[in-house]
């Protein structure tokens, strides 16, 4: 991967001015965000080694990772938490009210409760812990871009200690969920995503979209994530649910 300075860069060459990155071979596009310019060599090296992902874009800073994800609608932002300028809570927050279909993995030096629920309610759909393998990042990958949520083993643990303490007994009548999206919320909760929860309840995909979409807005969260962690938070899910 070749660096032309210590803070970002874009790789895209004429893709670049349309903002629709098309990586040669339909590789996924990948932005990595991260102010330290040799974590991101070292992450770069890993993804590029997968021939199903290509790095497309890099920032050094949260400010400069929103309006990069806003130009190039990258499928994949891999970012900290702690970025100059905008935090990476802010960052994934508004990344993805411009870009909601851009999956933002989470990898950081933050393995506490109170930084693991705040990326996830902004809307994060993975989150890693910068200990982690070069192989569970790309299996993180692979996850976000089928629809998937992945959790390492430090965020999955402080998610069950939050439901535990957090039950507050709500009921899904009292949130308004039909016995379909019932079904839709549990089959989100185990990871599948629209394609293969449609083949599963025999409907169309735009009519999964439509039920994940009646759910985001009766549960009032942005995110598959959010959904699924919200479920549990009011006991419509249970932990055996994911």
């Amino acid at each position: 991967m070749t660096r032309t300075d210590n803070t970002s860069q874009t790789k895209l060459g004429s893709e670049a001015e349309t903002g629709h990155p098309e990586p040669a071979g339909h590789r996924i596009s990948v932005m990595l965000v991260d102010d330290h310019p040799l974590f991101r060599e070292a992450v770069g090296r890993v993804i590029e080694r997968c021939q199903d992902f290509q790095i497309v874009a890099e920032a050094g800073d949260g400010e400069e990772a929103i309006a990069l994800a806003q130009r190039l609608s990258p499928r994949v932002t891999i970012l900290d938490i702690t970025l100059p300028k905008v935090s990476g809570i802010e960052a994934t927050r508004r990344i993805k009210e411009r870009n909601p279909d851009t999956a933002i993995i989470v990898l950081s030096v933050h393995d506490d409760a109170e930084h693991v629920t705040a990326m996830l309610k902004a809307g994060a759909d993975a989150y890693l812990t910068k200990d982690v393998m070069g192989a569970e990042i790309v299996e993180a990958l692979h996850h976000v871009t089928a629809g998937k949520m992945f959790l390492c083993s430090t965020a999955l643990r402080h998610l069950v200690a939050l439901t535990v303490s957090d039950q507050t007994g709500a009921t899904s009548t009292e949130q308004g969920l039909s016995p379909r999206e019932l079904e839709i919320l549990s089959l989100m909760a185990k990871g599948l995503s629209n394609r293969e929860i449609a083949e599963k309840v025999s409907l169309s995909t735009a009519t999964v979209k439509g039920h994940v979409e009646g759910i985001f807005y009766k549960l009032n969260v942005d995110s598959r994530t959010e959904a699924v962690t919200t479920a549990l938070r009011l006991g419509i899910l249970g932990l055996s649910d994911i």
